[in-house]
């Protein structure tokens, strides 16, 4: 009798919320500042990462929070036929691991391309230098948006943000740094600081140290590049030859097998 009540519990409270007679999202919605202590404190970062500034991070993390509810609910009813203290706890990690499933996603997204976001700055920051031989920081900041990086487009849109509001502190720009945690961001949002602040005569002196760090930059950049690219062929290598080895090995052993047979 309990497995019915679940199941048709469970199924009840599905159909409720797919015909929005029990708004799930505005649940959600209501309790968004008590649900975000269980956000984890880079999803946001990690969301704009692998999408830019195309998606919400409180919608997707609503969706997020509907689906592991979703998940619960299937898991229970799953379950129910044989409903014990071990598949109570086997369903609430299964709700747990559906519902860290697409950080983890993003988490794997990130690790994998983080090489290649470094490697992006010091190109948007060579594009940022020539800009700024034009126009003041700020400005040049602006402009550099639509040809920046799809990744750093949001971090640029909030940086100029804070700058047009009157925030002439390095702490824009410190932000900027913390939110793309990548080699040297710190070091390099210090000297466009810096940069910003000079006065029009000691400009080109300050581009010129920008200029050099920016160069540094690219060149470490590609070093990195060409390692790991001779990694990549020395992996490769590595792999040929044991295939290789192991294959002849094989070989060699029917081939005594063989002979001893006969």
């Amino acid at each position: 009798m309990l497995v019915e009540i679940i199941i048709v519990s469970g199924l009840f409270l599905v159909a409720l919320i797919s015909t929005n007679t029990i708004n799930a999202n505005k649940f959600i919605e209501d309790h968004q500042d008590s649900l975000n202590s269980l956000k984890e404190k880079d999803y946001d970062f990690l969301l704009a990462a692998k999408y830019g500034d195309k998606l919400d991070p409180n919608k997707e993390f609503i969706k997020r929070m509907k689906n592991a509810l979703y998940a619960l609910i299937a898991f229970t009813v799953l379950l129910a036929f044989n409903f014990s203290f071990l598949n109570f706890v086997f369903i609430l990690v299964l709700t747990f691991l559906s519902y860290k499933m697409p950080y983890n996603s993003l988490k794997s997204h990130y690790n994998k391309y983080v090489n290649k976001i470094d490697q992006q700055l010091p190109y948007y920051l060579k594009s940022l230098e020539i800009l700024c031989q034009n126009y003041t920081v700020p400005v040049a900041l602006s402009r550099s948006i639509d040809s920046a990086p799809e990744i750093f487009k949001g971090g640029l849109r909030q940086l100029i943000a804070k700058i047009d509001a009157g925030d002439s502190s390095v702490q824009p720009y410190m932000d900027f740094a913390l939110q793309y945690p990548v080699r040297d961001s710190m070091r390099m949002m210090r000297l466009l600081y810096r940069l910003g602040l000079g006065a029009q005569e000691n400009k080109y002196q300050q581009l010129t140290m920008f200029s050099k760090s920016v160069s540094s930059l690219q060149n470490k950049a590609r070093d990195d590049k060409y390692k790991d690219r001779l990694s990549k062929m020395e992996k490769r290598t590595m792999v040929m030859l044991v295939v290789t080895g192991g294959g002849t090995m094989v070989i060699l052993l029917l081939s005594v097998l063989f002979m001893f047979g006969s």
